[in-house]
């Protein structure tokens, strides 16, 4: 399997800060099951800069002797679009497809992203994608003659344009990001996740991930949700306003939405029905959660369960029949002619 850094970096910063290749490696390193993976991993790092790709060699030369036989790593000096671009090529001359890759693009700015080479790494069946898509980039340059190009490449399509008509902040935001997702999903991603990372109450970028598996997509937003915030940083819902995923308290309330909104109201669903739409992006909420919620909506009479389909309340094994039902109307209030 490839783990891919398109835009890696030097490594290390003047500030001693760690960049995206050493944390790939220190995470593969202290991760418990890695003794128990027993396939090839490639750690492919590429960086336009040559300073920076031949410093980012000499950081990872420390890497090299700690990792087992298994593992490679090698450093691409050039831009991310070339080096896939070739290597994409070769793999089709040998009618072959690219190894489960998870190819991660962090770009500064819109370059040497184009829509139609992320299409071509998902059209491999177990490629998965995750983007930072710089907003504030675009908004601040969307109207520049010379970002023309670089924008219909970004997004695949000349439809961004659409987008600059629109006077409001917030209606021109979303615009984009549903065009960039709908782009993804029509290049061939299965499932698209949207989260945004904010400092404090300043929208920083967004992240996009692109999957064509369930698991893939479930494994994510759990990873999403156990980042915690950090300072004044915090991942949120790009759907659903204040919901800051990782946070001590957790709402719930958009997720019995959802489950309404999907599902209806007196319908027999399975437990497996739920599952498969937890580990969907029809959610923000991930497959960890929801039988915690399917146990406070039975107390609360927000759903009936097959007695039949499992011999445990508030348990909800494979199998489990229920339905969301509108709940009983609270009694009314005895009030004295007193008051």
């Amino acid at each position: 399997m490839l783990f891919i850094d398109a835009f890696a970096g030097p490594g290390e910063y003047e500030g001693g800060e760690v960049g995206s290749p050493v944390i790939a490696l220190e995470s593969f390193l202290s991760h418990s099951s890695r003794y128990l993976m027993t396939g090839e991993l490639r750690f492919v790092f590429i960086e336009k800069e040559t300073d920076r790709a031949q410093y980012l060699e000499q950081v990872i030369d420390r890497y090299k002797q700690k990792l087992p036989a298994r593992c490679q790593i090698e450093v691409f000096q050039g831009t991310f679009t070339n080096e896939l671009t070739n290597a994409l090529n070769a793999i089709d001359l040998q009618n072959e497809t690219l190894a489960p890759a998870f190819v991660m693009v962090d770009p500064f700015g819109v370059s040497d992203t184009p829509m139609s080479l992320i299409g071509r790494i998902l059209r491999n069946p177990k490629s998965e994608v995750y983007i930072s898509f710089m907003y504030e980039h675009i908004n601040r340059f969307k109207t520049t003659a010379e970002f023309s190009d670089p924008l219909d490449k970004l997004f695949g399509c000349p439809d961004w344009r659409i987008g600059i008509q629109k006077t409001d902040p917030q209606d021109r935001r979303s615009f984009f990001y549903g065009l960039y997702k709908s782009q993804l999903k029509a290049s061939g991603a299965k499932y698209v996740l949207h989260f945004d990372l904010y400092e404090d109450q300043r929208l920083k970028y967004a992240l996009f991930f692109a999957s064509n598996h369930p698991k893939g997509c479930d494994k994510m937003k759990q990873a999403m949700w156990k980042v915690a915030p950090f300072g004044d940083f915090s991942f949120r819902s790009a759907t659903k306003d204040q919901l800051i995923l990782g946070s001590e308290v957790i709402d719930f309330s958009p997720l019995k939405d959802d489950l309404f909104n999907e599902f209806g109201l007196n319908q027999w669903v399975t437990i497996e029905d739920i599952e498969q739409f937890m580990s969907s992006d029809k959610t923000d909420f991930h497959t960890e959660q929801y039988r915690q919620v399917l146990r406070g909506m039975e107390d609360e009479g927000e759903i009936d369960v097959d007695k039949d389909s499992r011999s445990r309340r508030g348990t909800f094994p494979n199998g489990t029949r229920l339905m969301f039902v509108k709940p009983p109307e609270p009694p009314p209030i005895q009030r004295s002619l007193f008051i």
